[in-house]
């Protein structure tokens, strides 16, 4: 049976242990208050570009095509097509058609831009994290998950056209004649020919 020679460590001085730690502690300090900083940095840079225009809430926006005549309200049902992209340019959503959406029924600051656009208008807006899926949640919503809670960290971008809006009360009674006319199942909103129902934001 061989023996093995161990061969003596020095001990490792205290001080140094309690650098290494602090050293780590600071390390993870500084990448949360760089993933914190960096959609107000994105927001500030962004903010000086010709055209921006940044609202009291801090959402910012850009007119691309004025558009004429009055904006929806928070009573209206806004008809859009829009496509939505991260600070990297990457798309994350966009419209297949054009898209019905409650005015009030959207984040606070897809809301808030809808709010500024007649017919016809195009924008560009930016909406930081606290306007978007990082705001506050109605009291019973589910937690957000998957691509939600990442999306909940990031300053959305959309390109939205505001092709038309009608009040959120006409649109229900359309569909509801739509359902009469077609009788039953059949004249649901979703079925071929009938209006198409505002969609359900997510919560």
């Amino acid at each position: 049976m061989s023996s093995v020679t161990a061969v003596p460590i020095s001990p490792v001085k205290r001080r140094y242990v309690v650098y290494l730690v602090l050293g780590l502690l600071l390390a993870v300090v500084g990448t949360a208050a760089l993933a914190w900083q960096a959609p107000v940095d994105f927001l500030t840079r962004n903010g000086r570009q010709a055209g921006v225009v940044t609202t009291a809430s801090g959402l910012q926006y850009k007119v691309l095509t004025p558009g004429k005549g009055a904006a929806p309200t928070d009573a209206d049902v806004a008809l859009i097509q829009y496509v939505g992209t991260l600070p990297d340019g990457s798309v994350f959503d966009q419209s297949q058609q054009p898209t019905p959406m409650p005015v009030a029924g959207v984040v606070p600051g897809f809301s808030e831009a809808m709010k500024l656009m007649p017919k016809g208008a195009k924008y560009r807006i930016w909406i930081k994290p606290e306007l978007g899926y990082g705001g506050p949640r109605p009291e019973g919503a589910p937690p957000l998950d998957g691509k939600a809670a990442e999306l909940a960290k990031q300053v959305l971008a959309f390109d939205v056209e505001m092709m038309d809006f009608l009040p959120e009360a006409v649109v229900r009674q359309m569909q509801a004649q739509q359902m009469q006319q077609m009788g039953g199942a059949g004249g649901m909103p979703g079925a071929p020919g009938a209006p198409p129902a505002p969609p359900q934001p997510p919560r």
